[in-house]
């Protein structure tokens, strides 16, 4: 009998054996030759993962939150105007990182569970010049999938700089980085990269350099600053030492490996397969009688899922059940509804097995709590769509 429970929340993930192996290894040097070797690899696979191939990568050891900051700080002066697109909990707190480096910032909002149309982005631009817009790609708190081809377009045309929070995206929903003209694209280790916790992960169009090249005041953040960090960046790319902070060793390795297996699955695979993931998700849970809380299936998205509880479901009486049978749920975000709903990470290593498992999981939960269904309704669309 495993003692182990499978971790299905929006991050951590499950993490691949080859990639656990490297945390477990003697940490080597930071100016060791293999290192360097290793650093340098793992900077050029972040540009391929992130399709931005003129891009300039950074690994900073952080989290998701200091890769937001890092896009502010560096791309934001005071009065500078920024736009935010939010569609959850992720986005106000963009609003937030931008509004602490004195930007002047609007916000559009969405309705819960939808994305703000391109019509209205739109407008907002013609009425307002901008020097920044920033969106989140997949929003944690809502399952909620945005447009982010559509955005970079606009922000195009309107010659405004585009960034784009992947922290719940990267390496599982489709992002052409370059080709759809978005600046900065950002995320953390521990969602579909697929990495243990503690990696600030990021990639800066030519055009993002060029901006914070052109800044008039020094970054009001030391330990984000690209100042230091960019000749680190483009030593370690030169394989060459350099410091301004120590690396997390270990976990740079394990990002090696793990982009490695992301680039030998193939990109177009591994985004098929998280929409295939989403889809079959989201048809066991329809199957189930219960409602998400994104709009359609226009903007859910395929890295995790959004479920409702059912009326009169206590939500931690439902969890821990879920959690006797050996998985592992995240329950709501928004702290408006987080009585209302739980969500389901989906995204990385995950499989037909652990899919089965979770809605297995949730089918016995529901019924163990009084929720009336047809055993085996939602394990049937799994391994329909698997």
């Amino acid at each position: 009998m495993k003692s182990r429970k499978l971790l299905m929340i929006p991050g951590p993930i499950e993490f691949e054996s080859e990639v656990l192996q490297c945390m477990a290894i003697p940490t080597p040097s930071h100016v060791d030759p293999d290192f360097i070797d290793t650093f340098s690899n793992s900077l050029k696979l972040m540009k391929e993962v992130f399709q931005c191939p003129s891009g300039q990568a950074f690994i900073v050891a952080g989290t998701g939150t200091l890769a937001m900051d890092m896009a502010a700080a560096n791309l934001i002066e005071a009065g500078d105007k920024a736009l935010v697109i939010s569609t959850g909990y992720f986005g106000l707190r963009y609003a937030e990182i931008l509004k602490r480096y004195g930007a002047e910032v609007d916000i559009l909002e969405a309705e819960l569970g939808d994305i703000v149309s391109m019509e209205r982005i739109e407008q907002q631009l013609k009425f307002k010049s901008y020097k920044l817009l920033t969106f989140t790609h997949v929003d944690t708190s809502t399952a909620v999938l945005n447009d982010a081809k559509s955005i970079g377009t606009l922000g195009k045309k309107h010659k405004v700089l585009t960034v784009l929070d992947g922290v719940c995206s990267v390496a599982a929903e489709e992002i052409k980085q370059e080709e759809w003209d978005i600046d900065v694209v950002l995320t953390a280790s521990q969602k579909a990269v697929g990495v243990p916790p503690g990696l600030a992960l990021l990639v800066a169009s030519q055009n993002a350099i060029k901006a914070f090249e052109q800044r008039t005041s020094p970054v009001a953040n030391y330990y984000g600053d690209w100042t230091n960090w960019l000749p680190v960046m483009k030593a370690y790319e030169d394989r060459k030492a350099s410091y301004f902070g120590t690396p997390a060793v270990n976990l740079v390795i394990a990002l090696e490996k793990s982009l490695q297996l992301i680039v030998k699955e193939g990109l177009d695979n591994r985004f098929n397969r998280h929409q295939r993931a989403g889809k079959a998700i989201r048809a066991a849970i329809e199957a189930l009688g219960l409602g998400m809380l994104s709009k359609n299936e226009q903007v859910s998205a395929n890295a995790l899922s959004a479920p409702l509880y059912p009326s009169q479901m206590d939500p931690a009486t439902f969890l821990q059940t879920v959690n006797q049978e050996g998985i592992i749920l995240a329950g709501g975000l928004l702290p408006e509804l987080k009585n209302n709903y739980f969500r389901i990470g989906h995204m990385g290593s995950v499989n037909k097995s652990d899919l089965l498992a979770t809605i297995g999981a949730i089918e016995t939960a529901l019924m163990n709590n009084g929720y009336s269904h047809e055993l085996g309704i939602g394990t049937a669309q799994i391994l329909k769509h698997f």
